[in-house]
Order: C-alpha cells, then structure tokens, then sequence
C-alpha cells in the first residue's frame, strides 16, 4: 500500500483492497471518469467480475442477483445515473436486499458544464427519498474508511448504501 502522504497514493488504491477484503466479486458500472482509476484496478483484477452497463438501473438489478446468488457486489455510477435507478432501489428496500454503491458527483464544485448541475443537486435528496442511507465525501483520505463504514452497514444491516463521492475530490467537470 502506498503512504498516503506520497504524491502517488489514490484512493482507489486502498478501496480496491477493501473491496478484496471484504469480497466484493461482481462489480457493475456505466463508465466513468470521476471513478476511472477505481475502475481500472477493478477490471484488471482477476478475483473480480466487472460489467459495463447500458443504464445504470441494470446494476440494480445485477447486485440484487449478485446477492441472492451468495456474492457480494457494488455498483460504481456517476450522480446523474442515480436517477435512472430510483425505481429499482424500491426493490431493494422491500427486500431488504443489500447494496453498495460508489457514486461520484457531478454539478458541484468546480462544475463547467451546466446540464449535470440539475440531477448533481437532487442525487443525494433523491437517494434519501428512495431510503438509501447516503454518507457523503469530500475529502480523498476520508474515502477509504467511509467506503468501509458503508459496506459494513450495506451487507451486515442488508440496506442500501450509497458513498457520494464528492467532486472536489475527482475533479470531474473541471477544466482546471
């Protein structure tokens, strides 16, 4: 593991060992560049299933199966995906099916282009009305641990989590 005082440590670094940790094997995301670099070590990782999705509601459905298969999962998405899943997330508080999510924000700080500010300002409210427990990030150290936090709460309490990734922190949007 790399020293998070070193200029090349990431985040993603210490989640991806997480994830192994804690065995996540299926991992569901429409691409993303605030959570490329997660991404990557995700799909180079041999232990883990990484599947590229249409719509994000697909990855719904998929860690509800990745769970009733006896796997464990976690869908990566950007913000304004989150709409596209509200739906689906009923299903999985009626059921008490478990889900983490990475979710990584968009139409927020630094934000350059004005059509992700819309659904950027209702992701969390519209998490929160679908009865998913978000924790929110804004700080790169504070990730890891928060994603930990998350999981634990996600698989051992069977409720759906979601980790909102702050876009201070993937400077997705920015053009500096």
């Amino acid at each position: 593991m790399v020293s998070k005082k070193s200029k090349t440590w990431h985040w993603s670094q210490d989640v991806h060992q997480l994830f192994k940790k804690i065995g996540i094997k299926q991992v569901a995301y429409v691409p993303d560049g605030g959570l490329a670099k997660l991404l990557e070590r995700c799909q180079a990782d041999k232990s883990m299933r990484s599947v590229v999705l249409t719509t994000e509601e697909e990855g719904v459905a998929q860690m509800a199966g990745a769970w009733l298969g006896g796997q464990r999962g976690v869908l990566l998405t950007q913000s304004g995906g989150v709409g596209n899943c509200i739906n689906m997330l009923s299903m999985m508080q009626e059921c008490r099916i478990p889900l983490l999510s990475l979710v990584s924000m968009r139409g927020e700080w630094g934000e350059t282009f004005p059509w992700q500010v819309p659904m950027g300002q209702s992701t969390i409210p519209a998490l929160e009305a679908a009865k998913v427990i978000v924790h929110h990030v804004d700080q790169a150290e504070k990730v890891p641990e928060t994603v930990q936090a998350a999981a634990k709460l996600a698989f051992d309490a069977n409720r759906a989590v979601a980790v909102v990734i702050s876009q201070r922190i993937s400077g997705s949007g920015s053009k500096g």
